[in-house]
């Protein structure tokens, strides 16, 4: 009996590597291969973080930005999305599992907010209130609002247009009776961490999760981002 879960343990990982370079190969053919070189240094970079993840949070209402951005639209259902839309979203990416990971998200209530620039969407992000999409570092209260997979596409970066989408979706929320958004970043992503020193979230610790899903949380002693 061990000798044969071992080897469908064996066959399971020849398995998931093997889809792991199909994956990588289908990549490279939709997007060449500087960009296959950059997807793979950051899967390095996950690697060597060992799953650390800095989570922050932020007391509700905020400011409001001293103009509210009208290129800001805020998306509560798949109808409400346009086909070219959605094309653009799952573009980065393995576009039939981006295309199950909107339906879902949608279905469990989560909003999504994009960021246009010239009528093309620059940046996206995602919010669930009362509860995240997958178990959080800790539980979330019925007052809360969860921030998730925010994302810049390349041609667009290094113009602020990540913290400007964070700060106009907090002021949205504001208005809504809830009390504290959370969100996360990897340890790994420097330019998301730098991001989010620009908007009111507060640092509040750092979170592991081993190999066997316990999830050890070392919160901050100071205040500072």
């Amino acid at each position: 009996m061990r000798e044969g879960a071992l080897l469908l343990k064996r066959t399971e990982n020849v398995v998931s590597g093997l889809s792991s370079i199909n994956r990588l190969r289908e990549f490279h053919r939709v997007h060449g291969t500087r960009a296959t070189v950059q997807r793979f240094t950051v899967g390095l970079k996950r690697a060597a973080s060992r799953g650390q993840m800095v989570l922050f949070a932020c007391d509700l209402p905020v400011k409001s930005p001293a103009a509210a951005a009208k290129n800001v639209e805020r998306k509560s259902s798949p109808v409400s999305l346009a086909t070219t839309d959605l094309e653009r979203l799952v573009s980065h990416w393995n576009p039939e599992a981006m295309r199950r990971l909107v339906t879902e998200r949608f279905a469990a209530g989560a909003e999504l907010w994009l960021w246009r620039e010239s009528g093309i969407i620059a940046a996206s992000g995602w919010t669930l209130k009362g509860r995240a999409m997958e178990p959080h570092f800790f539980p979330l209260q019925q007052g809360d609002v969860h921030l998730f997979d925010f994302f810049v596409f390349p041609e667009f970066r290094g113009r602020g247009l990540n913290p400007a989408l964070v700060g106009q979706i907090l002021a949205a929320l504001s208005g809504e009776g809830l009390q504290r958004a959370l969100i996360e970043a990897a340890a790994w992503n420097k330019p998301q961490l730098a991001s989010l020193k620009k908007t009111p979230f507060q640092k509040l610790g750092i979170a592991r999760k081993s190999l066997w899903g316990k999830t050890t949380v070392v919160w901050s002693g100071h205040s500072d981002k």
